[in-house]
C-alpha cells in the first residue's frame, strides 16, 4: 500500500496538534518526526517530548527518523515516547547489526536510512533484518531541498532486491518530494513518501488532496 508520511519538521508548530489531527482525518497513514542532534547533521530539531506529543494525537504510525550520532543510545527513549518505526542511519552506526536488534527488542519496526552518496550495496548484510529502508533523496539536515536525480536508481535497486528476497521491506523516500515527482518515485518502487515543504507550504488541504490522489 502506498502511504503519505507528512514531515512535521515543516509543520506550523504553533498549530501542530490541529495539523496532525487534520492530516490524520484526511488519510495520512504515517507521521514523520525528524530528530537531529547538530552533529550528524548541521541542524537541531525535535526531541522525544515531541514524539510523545504526536503519539498522543494519533493512532497512525509514528515514524521517527534519527539523524543523530550513535543512535543506539536513544532507542529505548524513542520507543518509550511512542515510536512505531525507528530509522537509524547506516552512516551513524558503528555497530548497525546490534542497533537493529536493539530496535526489535523494544518492539518497534527497524529501518535503516542511507544518504545520497551511500550505495545500496552497503546494506547487503542486513537487508534481511529490516522492515523498511529510507532512501534520502537530499543531503539530510534541512527541509526545502531539491531531489537529487541519481537517488531514484537506488529506489529501483532496492525494489528489485525486496521483490526477490525472502524478507520484503518497505521503501520510504525523504527529501524534495512534491506532487511533480511523487508519481516517478512510486513508479521506481517507493511506497512511503515523506513530504514536508511541498505539503505544509500554501494550502494544506489542497496539497494533501493532491498527494493522496497520486498515492491512490
Amino acid at each position: 500500500m502506498n502511504c503519505l508520511s507528512p514531515s512535521l519538521l515543516s509543520a506550523d508548530l504553533t498549530r501542530l496538534g490541529e495539523q496532525v489531527r487534520y492530516l490524520d482525518d484526511a488519510g495520512a497513514a504515517y507521521f514523520h518526526v525528524d530528530i537531529m542532534d547538530g552533529c550528524f547533521v548541521p541542524n537541531i530539531s525535535f526531541g522525544f517530548p515531541v514524539v510523545k506529543a504526536v503519539r498522543s494525537l494519533t493512532e497512525k504510525v509514528v515514524d521517527v527518523h534519527m539523524m543523530v550520532d550513535d543512535p543506539g543510545r536513544y532507542i529505548n527513549a524513542c520507543a518509550e515516547a511512542g515510536a512505531d518505526i525507528i530509522t537509524v542511519h547506516f552512516e551513524a552506526c558503528r555497530h548497525l547489526d546490534a542497533v537493529l536488534q536493539q530496535i526489535k527488542q523494544v518492539g518497534a519496526m527497524a529501518s535503516v536510512a542511507i544518504n545520497p552518496a551511500t550505495p545500496v550495496s552497503a546494506l547487503s548484510c542486513i537487508l534481511d533484518q529490516v522492515d523498511m529502508v529510507l532512501v534520502m533523496t537530499v543531503n539530510p539536515g534541512y527541509g526545502g531541498q531539491k531531489l537529487i536525480p541519481y537517488t531514484i536508481e537506488k529506489i529501483r535497486e532496492l525494489k528489485r532486491i525486496s521483490d526477490t528476497s525472502k524478507n520484503s521491506f518497505d521503501i520510504e523516500v525523504d527529501g524534495g518530494v512534491n506532487t511533480e515527482n511523487a508519481g516517478l518515485l512510486l513508479d521506481a518502487g517507493a511506497n512511503i513518501l515523506v513530504t514536508g515543504s511541498a505539503l505544509f507550504k500554501g494550502d494544506l488541504e489542497e496539497n494533501t488532496t493532491q498527494f493522496l490522489n497520486i498515492l491512490e
